[in-house]
């Protein structure tokens, strides 16, 4: 296998079903390190001294998003499944708490229902019942708080520890597969453009 300080020649698209399932679960890994970047983000700006609370919403969105995508097959054959967070054998009631999350999920991606507040709309009366005006009231949603975030992060690098070790099955396998194969039929495979880190550069995730 390619290790990080050989240059490939050429890199060829890989169709085959091995490949696609760790296409996948790359795809996985990438949304549950996301879910972490913004619970971290989050459990800052909970704590800091001026909440500002279109940051904390856009950062909690996304990591109720990209959670709940690792859960949905869609075009995609591989995803997690609550078998998967069982399996994280994290304490307390882990599989209580991903069901709640994914129907935050549902509740902050609703496309008709503010997700923020509840709106009513009431007639003002005077001392003698008359009405004087209409009112406009709202109710806030619960406000997010440092536990919430702090267990979504903890399944999240769970589920992430658990999706790492498949990555790295499936890239045997699918190595493996590849080796059978000869050099014309490599070469008859779709090119894939990639960018080469420069010397002592990091490589992106």
């Amino acid at each position: 296998m390619t290790s990080a300080t050989d240059t490939p020649i050429a890199v060829r698209r890989l169709n085959t079903q091995a490949a696609r399932a760790l296409a996948d679960l790359a795809a996985i890994f990438n949304d549950l390190q996301t879910v972490l970047r913004c619970c971290e983000r989050l459990v800052t700006e909970l704590a800091g001294p001026q909440r500002d609370d279109i940051v904390i919403e856009g950062l909690w969105t996304t990591a109720l998003l990209s959670y709940s995508r690792c859960f949905t097959s869609g075009e995609r054959g591989t995803c997690l499944t609550e078998s998967d967070v069982a399996a994280t054998e994290l304490q307390g009631e882990v599989l209580e708490w991903h069901k709640a999350l994914r129907k935050l999920r549902k509740h902050h991606a609703d496309p008709v229902h503010n997700p923020r507040e509840r709106f009513d709309i009431g007639a003002a009366q005077d001392e003698h019942g008359r009405p004087t005006g209409i009112a406009i009231t709202s109710t806030p949603q619960p406000a997010l708080d440092d536990r919430t975030v702090r267990q979504t992060g903890a399944i999240a690098y769970a589920l992430s520890q658990l999706v790492d070790t498949r990555i790295a099955e499936h890239q045997e396998e699918v190595y493996a597969a590849t080796e059978q194969m000869s050099t014309s039929e490599l070469n008859k495979l779709e090119h894939i453009e990639v960018a080469v880190p420069q010397q002592g550069e990091q490589p992106r995730d």
